[in-house]
């Protein structure tokens, strides 16, 4: 009777070896990890043994736990200076979280978060912005209302149209 047990656990052994295929693709990961990238969920890595020099721009978010000096254009996505981070950059984003230090000014439509071992150097242009308590801050705070562009942009023509001069008839 113990016999058809027997023959069903060695089917179950085979199936066991299959997830050790994924292994592969993992040391893929550390590999792209080192290089400064991660594959994982369209976010950058530059690491700590990085040191980045220039401009900055593309269409995925940012982790920075290495050294940039520069300029930082990610519009739509977020960057995230790491504790390690030492940024020297003006930073313009859809969010901006700052672990490390960050010297220059910050721009985000959405949010600037400066956690408690965080410091910002520079002027910040936000429509939200969050200091947790133990956070260096020195600079000036601009809150844009998201609003606030879209009708600034509707009264320009209309004040525009009102000022254009009318034609004298004699």
């Amino acid at each position: 009777m113990w016999k058809p047990n027997q023959n069903e656990s060695p089917v179950s052994n085979p199936v066991p070896p299959e997830p050790v295929r994924p292994a592969p693709p993992s040391s893929a990961l550390e590999s792209a990890s080192r290089a400064g990238v991660s594959t994982a969920g369209d976010q950058a890595s530059i690491s700590k043994g990085l040191f980045i020099k220039g401009e900055i721009s593309g269409s995925e978010s940012l982790y920075i736990d290495g050294k940039v000096e520069g300029s930082i254009l990610l519009n739509g996505n977020r960057v995230t200076v790491g504790r390690n981070g030492h940024v020297a950059a003006s930073i313009t984003a859809r969010e901006v979280v700052v672990l490390g230090k960050v010297r220059g000014n910050v721009t985000a439509t959405d949010r600037v978060d400066i956690r408690a071992e965080g410091a910002l150097t520079g002027d910040v242009a936000a429509a939200r912005i969050s200091i947790e308590d133990g956070a260096f801050f020195k600079g000036g705070i601009d809150i844009r209302k998201p609003d606030a562009k879209q009708a600034a942009a509707n009264p320009a023509p209309a004040a525009a149209a009102a000022e254009t001069p009318k034609p004298v008839h004699a």
